[in-house]
């Protein structure tokens, strides 16, 4: 699973799919309705929130925007809490740097146009809120080959 904490604008389109199914995946463990995934450490950050499906459920909203802007059809009837407030959940320059190096990584390998046109440094999405740091505790993660 790979939430992204980078701006979904910068996300090429496989990424941006991928995202949206993982972030509704995350809806379901967090709203109890799945068993798979309840240890998923990206998911520490949502549920530190105090109310976690309204976290989700912004984060949700933020990636069918950015689809929508580009013409994609993501379904927002799946989105349990679309109207929630922005819960400003923290995210590391260390974690953003670490994210925008690992998508930059996969896109190299999939989509050369794309590529060329990553910033150089990542902004985060619209439910998260820049702080200084390392990368997250969190992050299981390894950059793509």
């Amino acid at each position: 699973m790979r939430l992204w904490s980078v701006h979904p604008s910068i996300l090429d389109r496989m990424a941006l799919v991928a995202c949206w199914r993982e972030a509704l995946l995350a809806q379901n463990v967090l709203a109890g309705a799945t068993r798979g995934y309840t240890r998923h450490p990206q998911l520490e950050r949502f549920r530190a929130c105090d109310d976690p499906l309204d976290a989700v459920g912004h984060y949700l909203t933020a990636l069918r925007r950015e689809a929508d802007d580009r013409g994609y059809s993501f379904d927002a009837s799946r989105v349990r809490r679309g109207d929630a407030a922005n819960p400003g959940i923290p995210v590391t320059t260390g974690q953003l740097a670490f994210e925008l190096a690992h998508l930059r990584a996969k896109v190299a390998a999939r989509d050369a146009a794309w590529l060329v046109q990553l910033p150089d440094s990542a902004s985060p999405a619209p439910t998260f809120v820049e702080t200084p740091g390392d990368i997250e505790p969190w992050e299981r993660g390894t950059l793509a080959p």
